[in-house]
């Protein structure tokens, strides 16, 4: 009953992704979460004790105490559409007596920039907010309208490690202004029975990028009619850029992009061996990654693990052909020589508290609630990904009617390495338009892999040294 429960919030909550679509990413509007990942292309501890911290708190205006009634006024958008946050509100509420969550809806056509004039105002009563996109962060930041939060977190000892690395990926000058709750990281799908016609091994959780490009060609089938595909890659940047990053190494704040190099001619040699589709094929027909992986011919598919969601419900519903896509699985990224398996790419969504909020430490209070364990466990009964992710997220996840049963996909979840497609940089968004026009440049063929690269090198490198 429980699992048949978790299906039904899993089903609306695809529901809302399709219907919200998370800012950043115009071109296609598909799942909410699908959207914050392309965030690059310019095209997404323990539970709180309910105790008195204003001892330990940074001195602030806290008109309340916990105890007292106290409502705190929320920034969000797509609430009715979007399960998961009247989740975290009567969650948060049953377990704290005397605090309201009031949500406010801001909509999630230009949240950010919404939010933004909305902090500006000299009538802003904020609370919390929630952080859709690392570019509308460093807008915040930048305007001082985020109450700086490292002695809050100090205080409250919470280790930062469980979020994988990305908190160093948001500091800004030293300082943390958003704890996340929400984190969405890459996988690869594939269709195990491409695989077992093809009579070769399914794809792994420890995979290099020459095992997983042999594998793609192994099953590859270019007999007209009966065409099968290796792998897909969707027309966003960061389907093929960000393969270099997963060292920990480099960014896409270098300015220098060599590194690059070796992805591009991987990807560009899989086209010209037809072991997957044309990018520019692709850009004109406008085929979604849904609809491509769904259709049969595709083995492998590298996407955000949103699309998890997507499959499952998708398929409960018949909008997928079972017969096509129904037996599925997921796997690791794959990664570099020397580079630790489970390293992977993801976006986050944050909370933060207002620098105007009245109600400091209950409104941080809040925030480590939801990006804590308690609130980690309400996202996973809703079938999202939460930004901490333990052994009983995981297996809440795992067990929701739909996730493939075998014990590789299980294992895909846990990430060793999380680095942020778009870490935090005032001149990010910049940054993320030359790096896209250089990108479709090179997949069209309009210019060659290194005459690309040494463009992005010039224009980036013009602008970090403004």
């Amino acid at each position: 009953m429980k699992r048949k429960l978790l299906s039904i919030l899993l089903t609306t909550s695809m529901l809302a992704a399709v219907l919200a679509g998370c800012g950043s990413k115009p071109a296609e509007n598909t799942p909410a979460a699908d959207t914050t990942s392309e965030a690059d292309a310019g095209e997404e501890s323990e539970p709180a004790a309910d105790t008195d911290e204003s001892a330990n708190a940074p001195e602030d205006t806290d008109a309340s105490a916990p105890g007292e009634a106290v409502t705190l006024k929320w920034a969000i958008w797509d609430k009715d559409i979007t399960p998961y946050w009247n989740a975290i509100k009567e969650g948060y509420e049953a377990s704290h007596e005397g605090v309201t969550i009031e949500m406010v809806d801001l909509g999630s056509t230009d949240y950010m920039t919404v939010l933004a004039t909305e902090l500006s105002g000299s009538g802003s009563d904020f609370d919390v907010v929630t952080i859709k996109d690392v570019p509308g962060y460093a807008t915040l930041v930048s305007k001082n309208t985020l109450e700086p939060l490292g002695s809050y977190i100090a205080d409250a000892g919470i280790d930062l490690s469980q979020y994988g690395g990305v908190d160093k990926q948001v500091t800004v000058d030293g300082e943390l202004y958003e704890l996340p709750f929400r984190n969405d990281f890459w996988v690869v799908f594939y269709n195990k029975d491409i695989f077992d016609a093809a009579g070769v091994p399914y794809p792994t959780n420890d995979m290099t990028f020459e095992e997983y490009d042999d594998l793609a060609r192994q099953v590859t089938d270019t007999t007209f009619g009966s065409q099968i595909y290796g792998t897909h890659y969707h027309t966003w940047r960061s389907a093929v850029q960000l393969f270099g990053v997963l060292d920990g190494k480099h960014s896409i704040l270098d300015g220098e992009y060599d590194f690059f190099k070796p992805y591009y001619e991987l990807v560009l040699g899989e086209e010209d061996d037809q072991v997957c589709r044309n990018y520019a094929d692709l850009s004109a027909e406008g085929l979604h990654y849904s609809a491509a992986f769904s259709g049969g011919d595709v083995a492998m598919l590298n996407m955000g693990s949103w699309f998890i969601s997507t499959m499952i419900a998708s398929l409960q519903s018949g909008e997928y052909d079972s017969s096509l896509c129904g037996n599925w699985g997921i796997v690791k990224y794959p990664h570099a020589e020397g580079v630790e398996p489970g390293s992977t790419l993801g976006t986050i969504t944050g909370l933060s508290v207002t620098s105007v909020s009245d109600k400091k430490d209950a409104a941080f209070d809040f925030v480590k609630w939801v990006s804590g364990a308690e609130g980690a466990k309400v996202m996973a009964e809703t079938g999202n990904f939460p930004a901490l992710m333990n052994d009983e997220v995981a297996g809440i996840i795992s067990s929701l009617e739909g996730f493939p049963a075998d014990a590789e996909s299980k294992e895909a979840l846990n990430v060793s390495n999380l680095y942020l497609e778009v870490p935090y940089a005032e001149n990010v968004s910049a940054i993320n338009d030359i790096l896209d026009t250089y990108h479709k440049s090179i997949m069209n063929r309009e210019v060659s892999v290194d005459e690309g690269i040494a463009s992005m090198n010039e224009e980036v490198g013009k602008l970090l040294a403004q």
